[in-house]
């Protein structure tokens, strides 16, 4: 199978404290099953839906138990050579580009507002064997206070233009590789409280965003906003019970025309 394009968006995973409780919630919200955690990779245990991998969570090493917080992956077919990128644009390498078994490699960093991301070289691990689907990932958003940044930084990385929405009401951008939307950038206004810190809101697909909405507040996640309907589907915004920012979407309940959009860059 060929590479996937640099900085398309392949994997996603999170740590929670309570590796349990969280298997229990989105099993609730999104259906997901889980297999056995793989012991030497330090309890990382993979989420299926229908049967194919959709995302992983792992408990934290000891003495970095936290906030939990979704990180998602971006491709590439070299690590090392991403984090110079990474470094020469101003991020900060978190964790080095590290080899996972024969799964693949991995980095971890810090977009210079401080959002969290990680790269991955694939390997036998690919990435995504559903997206696009009811349970699966769909779409992701950095949230930062300096959009500026991050449209500079991010094609600086991968190879992506950006577009930002013509509107003087909303501060919002997407970077596309080719003309393929990869990663949208919301920015966070002054109305937005100091905490939380710029960070990757994953979206989830849903067949019902509302349903799903009531699943997850049911299941002890706490509603941020929405639902609401968008030219791109109907979506809200969660904190679940460990801390960690999701969102949902229904993409086909989506209405209205999509924005007008100019290439900046």
């Amino acid at each position: 199978m060929a590479a996937q394009p640099e900085g398309t968006p392949v994997w996603a995973d999170a740590m929670f404290a309570d590796p349990e409780g969280a298997e229990a919630f989105y099993g609730a919200v999104l259906g997901w099953t889980f297999g056995a955690a793989a012991s030497e990779f330090g309890g990382y245990t993979q989420a299926r839906k229908d049967g194919k991998a959709v995302a992983a969570i792992v408990p934290p090493p000891p003495g970095q138990e936290g906030r939990s917080a979704w990180v998602l992956y971006l491709a590439t077919v070299d690590a090392a050579a991403a984090a110079e990128r990474i470094r020469a644009a101003g991020g900060t390498l978190l964790m080095e580009p590290v080899k996972v078994g024969d799964f693949g490699s991995m980095a971890l960093a810090r977009d210079p507002a401080g959002v969290l991301f990680g790269v991955w070289q694939a390997d036998r691990h690919r990435g995504f064997e559903l997206r696009d689907a009811p349970g699966s990932y769909g779409w992701a958003e950095v949230f930062t206070r300096d959009t500026a940044a991050a449209n500079s930084f991010f094609p600086q990385v991968f190879p992506y233009r950006v577009r930002k929405i013509v509107d003087d009401k909303v501060d919002y951008s997407v970077h596309t590789l080719g003309d393929t939307p990869a990663l949208g950038v919301m920015g966070m206004g002054p109305d937005v409280p100091s905490q939380p810190a710029p960070f990757v809101s994953v979206y989830f697909v849903v067949d019902d965003c509302d349903a799903a909405a009531g699943r997850a507040v049911q299941a002890g996640g706490q509603l941020v906003f929405g639902p609401m309907t968008t030219p791109f589907g109907r979506s809200a915004s969660f904190v679940d019970p460990q801390g960690a920012a999701f969102s949902l979407i229904d993409p086909g309940a989506a209405e209205g025309e999509p924005p007008s959009t100019v290439e900046v860059g």
